[in-house]
């Protein structure tokens, strides 16, 4: 039996069973339908009583149903496309003051080639991303193959994953199959990420905290929806002198004209004879209406607070000020403090779980900052030319950036202005 058959099962349990794709999502949970949890089997019963996923305004919140948000959704791509597409290197240190790319080694392999058989790299980390986004934790297992290095990373779903804390301080991790099966692996054999946590083995989850909070957007969507379905707000009404009334046949021929006005686009922007002394009076927002437009508003931001992205990112402008700074520095407070913590996480993650301890100190993972600019062609070439002014880059390492080829003459490094005769090479003084 394969390593995936003892992973997720088997169609059968019996002998050359053929090995199922991986069901993350499937299980003994109760069915979601609109704001009603369908529950069919004692299983489902005891997962929505485990799970509490109900939320304070009657509307329960699992990741299908949050997603449904277009807040939330909106938030989940923006943070997990910013690290899947960042480029991640493995980095090796000659010496201390230089450092050479490591594409010999497993890790680099398995985060920029192919962590698995039908994964990309770019998909494999925006999965594990979302997983920490949403439910705190992320987890792969670690396949070995011959001389026990690691061939292949599985991703986990998070809810089927449960962390403990063994005598020893290492951890373990018990898995539940399809099936009901649990397997438990050591910490030897996971790789696993971490986000907020209290415990320093758990991450918070933010669908558990931002429950009530997603709850009243669901809500709100939901009455929006029942609103316009059923008709309850109108635009205008026709009204008639104090004291006049229309008859049974006047009334059936202004609703068949209404009717023949709403049919079709062929009416748009004609006019209608009001008979009778009718009116038209044009309804403008109530209080309450003005009310649900600003909560939903408020619901919006509060929801980009538990995800760390910047409103503006989602399309959030209006009284945007954020204490007066611009855009482009609300922009870069999302890539110092939100993105930089993901980015954090994964490079001690790697360091920790994927690169042999022998050989530790003279690798380490780094994420790549500098393409974080590389839809923006005028910060970046005006960061080449000061770096190129001030001897810091050459002509050919500004190409190697661009992905170019080099130049004939092109590994000179220019003298920094005003500087030029005056400076010393100390770099074989002793301190």
């Amino acid at each position: 039996m394969g390593w995936l058959n003892r992973l997720f099962g088997s169609a059968s349990g019996g002998a050359g069973a053929v090995a199922q794709e991986p069901d993350y999502f499937n299980g003994p949970r109760a069915s979601v339908s609109g704001s009603m949890i369908n529950i069919t089997t004692p299983e489902q019963l005891e997962d929505a009583l485990r799970n509490a996923n109900m939320s304070g305004s009657g509307v329960p919140v699992t990741e299908t149903t949050a997603l449904k948000v277009a807040t939330v959704f909106a938030c989940l791509r923006i943070r997990t496309g910013a690290v899947a597409n960042t480029p991640l290197g493995i980095k090796r240190k000659v010496d201390e003051r230089t450092r050479v790319d490591a594409p010999d080694q497993e890790a680099w392999k398995l985060l920029s080639r192919r962590p698995n058989k039908w994964q990309t790299p770019q998909q494999f980390k925006r999965m594990m991303e979302g997983h920490v986004l949403l439910r705190g934790n992320a987890h792969a297992l670690k396949v070995r193959g011959v001389g026990g290095k690691v061939i292949a990373l599985i991703p986990l779903h998070p809810d089927r994953v449960r962390r403990s804390q063994l005598d020893s301080g290492e951890l373990a991790f018990t898995y539940t199959r399809k099936d009901g099966v649990q397997t438990v692996y050591p910490q030897e054999d996971m790789f696993y990420l971490t986000g907020l946590s209290l415990d320093g083995i758990n991450g918070l989850s933010v669908l558990h905290y931002a429950r009530e909070t997603i709850g009243v957007a669901l809500a709100m969507e939901q009455h929006g929806g029942t609103v316009f379905r059923n008709g309850a707000n109108v635009s205008g009404a026709f009204k008639l002198p104090k004291g006049q009334t229309l008859g049974s046949e006047q009334k059936d021929y202004l609703r068949e004209q209404l009717d023949e006005y709403r049919a079709g686009g062929a009416r748009d922007g004609k006019v209608i004879i009001l008979e009778d002394g009718l009116e038209y009076e044009k309804m403008a927002l109530t209080s309450e209406d003005l009310q649900w437009l600003d909560g939903r508003e408020f619901g919006r931001v509060d929801i980009c607070m538990f995800f760390g992205v910047q409103p503006h990112m989602i399309g959030i402008t209006a009284g945007n000020t954020q204490l007066g700074s611009s855009i482009d520095g609300q922009t870069q407070n999302f890539l110092t403090f939100s993105l930089e913590d993901s980015f954090i996480a994964w490079e001690e993650a790697i360091g920790l779980q994927l690169l042999r301890w022998d050989q530790f100190i003279d690798l380490y993972a780094r994420f790549n900052r500098n393409a974080l600019v590389r839809a923006d062609f005028k910060t970046r070439w005006e960061g080449y030319v000061k770096a190129m002014q001030w001897g810091v880059f050459s002509p050919n390492r500004v190409l190697e950036f661009e992905d170019e080829n080099p130049r004939p003459g092109g590994d000179i490094y220019y003298d920094p202005p005003n500087t030029a005769g005056n400076a010393k090479d100390n770099s074989n003084v002793a301190p």
